[in-house]
């Protein structure tokens, strides 16, 4: 039966290599990856999309970097660095980079252009206009940049188990070379699952987000901010 492997509680909590052991590792590294990817891109979005500097040099290489094998850079990494963490976090962070990036610089870009010239007429200095009104109307697309950058990692992180380093990728890869199928497909199931819950998360705070940055708002915000 496909789903005897997810239906035995022994599987969820063997100390090991139990699912809730996996999930919780592979959530880790989704959350620290993500993490690390938003501490650079998001600055380096906000300056691209104030100045309108870089944006070729930055956006572009950033984006050239998904041109590269996750697995083939991790083994090489481990390769010539050390085995852990570290190595997983870099590679997953260079994908999550991207998407994070563009977003952000495309959100502060495009912000309401009479909000900011509202605030520029205030009398506002151009850090003020970044965190008090192109900041607030390009959060629901840093959001979106941020829930794409989730999504791509919670599927690669399943790379990890190539390397002993666990994650729900290590259900693929043991079920795989034992012939049982239904760890992999518990393994399958477990990750899509993730990915459907951190979406719907994310999603709601881009709603939210989104509710309070709506095109007639940005006089308000503008206004409000002086």
């Amino acid at each position: 039966m496909i789903w005897s492997y997810l239906l035995d509680p022994a599987n969820w909590t063997a100390p090991n290599n139990g699912i809730l052991v996996l999930l919780g590792q592979h959530l880790a590294y989704t959350a620290l990856s993500v993490l690390v990817a938003a501490v650079i891109g998001i600055p380096f979005g906000i300056l691209i999309g104030h100045t309108g500097h870089g944006r070729f040099i930055g956006i572009g290489l950033s984006n050239a970097a998904r041109a590269i094998p996750s697995l083939g850079l991790l083994v090489l990494v481990v390769t010539l660095l050390s085995n852990g963490i570290g190595p997983i976090i870099g590679v997953l962070a260079i994908l999550a980079l991207p998407p994070i990036l563009t977003a952000t610089a495309a959100g502060v870009e495009g912000a309401d252009h009479e909000a900011v010239h509202a605030a520029r007429a205030l009398g506002m200095t151009g850090n003020q206009i970044i965190g008090k009104v192109e900041w607030p109307l390009a959060l629901p697309l840093v959001i979106s940049g941020l829930r794409s950058a989730t999504l791509q990692v919670v599927a690669t992180a399943t790379i990890a188990a190539f390397v002993s380093a666990g994650g729900l990728g290590q259900l693929l890869l043991s079920g795989q070379a034992t012939a049982n199928y239904a760890e992999m497909f518990a393994g399958a199931v477990m990750v899509a699952v993730l990915a459907i819950v951190l979406d719907l998360i994310l999603g709601l705070f881009g709603w939210l987000a989104a509710r309070k940055s709506t095109p007639g708002r940005a006089g308000e915000i503008a206004f409000a901010a002086a």
